[in-house]
């Protein structure tokens, strides 16, 4: 388990690196920065030395790999630089911008979890055979209308026609659930779909059977057997769900006028702000990374059998494959005495 766990956390380490340096180098491709634009903008009547001057305090007037090597030492002791449009450390303006998101996401995981649980139930425990069709197919309906269409209707019908949420951010609870209910429609149709298919498969296998031949009801066969050995699946797509989640945030913050992560993120591209974008690289790959990796150490405490003399076996689908190669023992040869001629 020790060295699973520091395995993970290596690995974790290696995609934020290359995260961190894919980003620059894409960033750095681009034409002009911030810095560069204002200098170049007639109406700043900036100096030529006022333009050296912030050129040199940003590190701009030097080479792509020297500014790359500064960072990532930089990067190292904490410090991901400053914001080209405002100055403001880049670590403050992130941190200033997480709790709003953080919220955000958080609910939009609990709305998609209990979205995706209710459809998987009645896909596979409706009472009619239409209605079970019905929630069969609502994951396809979900995964196929964008975010920012749901949350334009949320906002039409909730807020200006029936005054049920405010139209902006007001720091209320009730301004938080109609965009985090969309946030989770995201997540919840893969996961609606993974679960369902996992249930279904799981009420088919014989001990399944068994237990419903000793008299046990559906009620208690789900409980104690279906849930647990169906949830696997879910909790594997569950990390990768988080950083979709971090991802569709810009889209849904821009659309309900929430300042967080996404609004921080929209403002820097739009102006070119490297340092900004790159810290929120950082981040969402932060947050995939840790995510993923709490995933992963929650196997052996759902299904003991994850973990194999100390080595773990990847879930994927409803089976679970070995990581470690299985070897038939060599029979041992009996003593000649007890060989029956």
């Amino acid at each position: 388990m020790r060295n699973y766990v520091l395995r993970r956390l290596l690995q974790a380490v290696l995609v934020l690196w290359a995260a961190y340096t894919l980003s620059f180098l894409l960033l750095s491709a681009l034409p002009g920065d911030s810095v560069t634009n204002r200098i170049q903008n007639p109406e700043a009547q900036i100096t030529p030395e006022a333009g050296r001057q912030l050129l040199e305090f940003y590190g701009l007037d030097r080479p792509v790999w020297e500014q790359y090597l500064r960072a990532l030492w930089a990067l190292l002791h904490g410090d991901l630089g400053f914001s080209l449009t405002t100055g403001k450390p880049v670590t403050q303006a992130v941190a200033d911008a997480l709790p709003s998101t953080w919220t955000l996401t958080v609910l939009a995981l609990v709305f998609g979890l209990v979205f995706a649980g209710i459809v998987a139930v009645a896909a596979n425990y409706a009472p009619w055979a239409w209605l079970r069709g019905v929630f069969d197919s609502a994951p396809a309906l979900f995964a196929s209308v964008p975010t920012f269409v749901v949350g334009v209707l949320a906002l039409q019908y909730l807020s200006f026609r029936w005054h049920l949420i405010p139209s902006v951010d007001n720091g209320t609870l009730v301004a938080l659930l109609a965009p985090a209910a969309t946030l989770g429609l995201i997540v919840a149709a893969p996961m609606a779909q993974v679960f369902a298919t996992s249930v279904r498969t799981t009420r088919q296998r014989p001990f399944v059977h068994v237990v419903a031949a000793k008299g046990a009801g559906e009620g208690y066969i789900f409980r104690k057997d279906v849930l647990r050995n169906s949830s696997l699946p879910v909790l594997t797509l569950l990390g990768l769900a988080f950083g979709e989640l971090i991802a569709s945030s810009i889209v849904t913050e821009s659309v309900y006028a929430r300042q967080g992560i996404g609004q921080l993120t929209v403002v820097a591209v739009d102006t070119q702000d490297l340092p900004i974008v790159q810290g929120v690289v950082l981040l969402s790959t932060a947050a995939y990374a840790l995510v993923n990796l709490a995933v992963d150490l929650a196997y052996p405490f759902i299904d003991p059998r994850v973990l194999v003399d100390g080595r773990t076996r990847r879930v994927t689908g409803s089976r679970v494959v070995h990581r470690k190669k299985i070897v038939a023992p060599v029979p041992r040869r009996l003593p000649a005495e007890v060989v029956m001629p």
